[in-house]
């Protein structure tokens, strides 16, 4: 794919280095490419897929901070690999997903020469941090069923589908709550006329 089209505001000289120095990478669904603990050798930028970024507890505990899509970067691989730190999330594919791999040593070159590449660092630390505050006010302040719905149009809003490919048991997982509540809060969900439960599929219809 063309990928220069993703990153519009890119100087031509810029995609130029982008363009002999990255590595285009492809992961399978399910498949782990930042693991926690791990030391950062490159910058994560998508071209096309979705991937989750999450928080694991010594039980195998998950927690979603919040997922990627075409275009975006890993603010956490820009941070520790500016800082030469080890992640403390784990990222997973949970479609198909083609990156770019941007290798550490060009970090700091990219940010002070070119405006662009530190305008889009700038721009992706705020998009993650303004998450972030969503992900607390969520927990601090609303209902498992308020967060449900609020995760579902988060969903909506993010993939532009109103077919949500997602397990009872993976939205459980992602809000750190049981597939029993979850099940429970979606069917109410259901007879309210929000949404129609499928076989192996949620269909948003008035959230």
């Amino acid at each position: 794919m063309d990928w220069k089209k993703l990153f519009p505001q890119f100087e031509p000289e810029l995609l130029e280095i982008l363009d002999k120095n990255v590595i285009e990478r492809k992961f399978n669904a399910g498949e782990i490419i930042v693991r926690t603990g791990q030391y950062i050798k490159s910058t994560v930028l998508v071209l096309s897929g979705r991937i989750k970024i999450y928080r694991q507890n010594d039980e195998g505990g998950e927690f979603l901070i919040y997922y990627l899509g075409s275009g975006e970067a890993c603010a956490v691989s820009l941070i520790c690999a500016l800082q030469s730190q080890t992640s403390e999330i784990t990222a997973k594919a949970i479609e198909d997903t083609e990156v770019l791999l941007l290798p550490v040593q060009l970090m700091d070159e990219l940010m002070s020469k070119y405006k662009s590449w530190s305008h889009f660092v700038i721009q992706t630390y705020r998009k993650r941090f303004d998450e972030m505050l969503t992900v607390i006010d969520n927990i601090a302040f609303r209902n498992m069923d308020e967060r449900l719905e609020f995760y579902l149009k988060r969903y909506q809003a993010d993939t532009r589908k109103k077919i949500v490919n997602l397990t009872h048991q993976e939205i459980a997982d992602d809000l750190n709550s049981s597939r029993e509540v979850i099940s429970r809060l979606l069917k109410k969900m259901e007879q309210l006329g929000k949404i129609r439960l499928n076989r192996n599929s949620i269909e948003l219809i008035n959230l």
